[in-house]
């Protein structure tokens, strides 16, 4: 039996973008979080306002009020 020792990993903290934004950098900011391309989130917010007749836009602007924007040179 081996004696393991708890080590705290660094925890991810969600921003938005200030460098991979396109409107407000929400999709870069949650694509770093998340791990993914931007690209895609993008892609599933667009799909997400046809597929929910529009309900993803007042999600995108909570995410945008919501997350602080990434900490830098403005």
């Amino acid at each position: 039996m081996t004696n393991s020792v708890y080590t705290p990993q660094a925890t991810k903290k969600l921003y938005r973008s200030r460098t991979d934004k396109m409107l407000a950098g929400v999709a870069g900011g949650w694509a770093a979080y998340l791990g993914v391309d931007a690209a895609i989130l993008r892609i599933a917010l667009v799909a997400g306002v046809f597929f929910t007749a529009g309900f993803a836009i007042p999600l995108y602007a909570a995410a945008w009020l919501l997350t602080p924007e990434q900490p830098g040179e403005p």
